[in-house]
């Protein structure tokens, strides 16, 4: 796109003047707290690692990380404040727009860090980047205007997205340990009866079971070995792995990387729609709901729940006790579980109506932040879309004098 009217050629030298931040020890930060951010390496919270009484920098600027893992992150910022020595910085010597160089740039940038010893993207480096920008200032700011829009809409669904999380957990916690009566009231102790359990107070109307005893409990398997011959995959029947159920936590599972052929679901075992998924190597205790029958290698094991209960219910169980099974896991050699340890597994358990009372209640709120995930996807999606033709020349903006 080197040929786009109205567009030119230049090198970061050419537009800005390179800097660097200074030493700010966390003892500094301590001993002289203040107002001015002081930005670092980190990606996470923009950088941010404090704040002191003064400031370095005041104004327009773009920061980058210089080395370390975050090598070549790129960072716009204003106002009053201060970055440390692993920051490179980048202030306008030309009349540009500083928030759409500092887009442009983050779509480059890690492709010149050196990766020999610890990553490194320096002054000399960034210095010599080549741009490729509009002339116009007008067209660099209406660029970078509607990509900020967008990033304060995933800003803003991302907040969203951690509140619902938020929500749901603390609500679990409480439906899991108290449940609802009949009339859609949470119990307390103070408004219901309560009784001792070997797993603590539990409402009187609940009970204590095995986990064998709510559902029928299976390991997968794959008999074969080598266990990657060719010769048993590639056919029409969904074979799942711990991944498949990792990046599915509580929801449920249509989607599968791998597949097995007739003679590949010989050495294998089939579950039905509706089986709880539990990984029981490596990820411990990650559960999941099929939503179509698939087979399962013997990293996974599947719980068929037995009614009158509830799939839910149980699922959300489970993955209570999570933090339980990790910790029965790391006793031994290699990290896993077996079905000594789940089918014993205590489970209190209130009746079937007050199960799928509570597992309504979770669906809709899962549903609910999953929608916002959904948004967020999209919204990601058209920031790369929009940065992939702004960026570039592309597309151009209508810019109104």
């Amino acid at each position: 796109m080197s040929s786009v009217k109205g567009w030119k050629k230049c090198r970061v030298r050419d537009i800005c003047n390179l800097g660097r931040g200074r030493v700010i020890s966390a003892q500094e930060i301590e001993r002289n707290p203040g107002v001015y951010p002081v930005y670092s390496s980190q990606s996470l919270n923009n950088g941010k690692m404090g704040s002191i009484d003064t400031f370095d920098f005041n104004g327009e600027c773009i920061t980058w990380t210089t080395d370390g893992a975050y090598a070549g992150t790129v960072f716009y910022r204003s106002g009053k404040f201060n970055c440390t020595n692993v920051c490179g910085t980048l202030h306008a010597k030309e009349d540009v727009c500083i928030p759409f160089i500092a887009y442009k740039l983050s779509t480059l940038t890690k492709n010149y860090v050196s990766y020999v010893g610890n990553p490194k993207l320096m002054n000399g480096v960034m210095a010599n980047i080549e741009l490729f920008i509009p002339i116009s200032k007008a067209e660099q700011a209406k660029i970078a205007e509607i990509l900020s829009t967008v990033d304060k809409a995933i800003e803003q669904t991302e907040v969203l997205v951690v509140k619902q999380q938020r929500i749901k957990t603390g609500l679990m916690q409480d439906l899991l340990t108290r449940g609802i009566d009949e009339h859609g009231t949470l119990r307390s102790e103070k408004t219901h009866k309560f009784k001792d359990s070997p797993l603590g107070r539990i409402p009187v109307e609940w009970n204590v079971q095995p986990l064998s005893e709510l559902a029928h409990v299976d390991r997968g398997k794959f008999t074969h070995r080598p266990r990657n011959d060719p010769h048993f995959y590639g056919g029409e029947f969904p074979f799942i792995q711990t991944g498949d159920v990792t990046s599915m936590i509580g929801r449920r599972v249509y989607t599968y990387t791998q597949t097995l052929n007739a003679r590949g679901t010989t050495v294998s075992k089939e579950f039905p729609r509706g089986t709880i998924a539990i990984t029981i190597a490596a990820n411990i205790a990650d559960t999941a709901i099929l939503g179509i029958p698939m087979y399962f290698p013997d990293s996974i094991v599947g719980a068929v729940v037995s009614p009158p209960n509830t799939t839910r219910f149980i699922e959300l169980m489970l993955r209570r006790w999570k933090p339980i099974l990790e910790r029965l896991a790391s006793q031994s050699a290699q990290k896993n579980i077996n079905l000594e340890v789940l089918r014993p597994l205590l489970i209190p358990i209130p009746g079937p109506e007050e199960q799928q009372r509570i597992g309504n209640l979770y669906n809709r709120l899962d549903i609910n932040q999953e929608r916002m995930e959904q948004k967020l996807l999209k919204l990601r999606s058209l920031k790369t879309a929009l940065m992939q033709d702004l960026l570039t020349g592309k597309k151009r903006v209508i810019v109104l004098s």
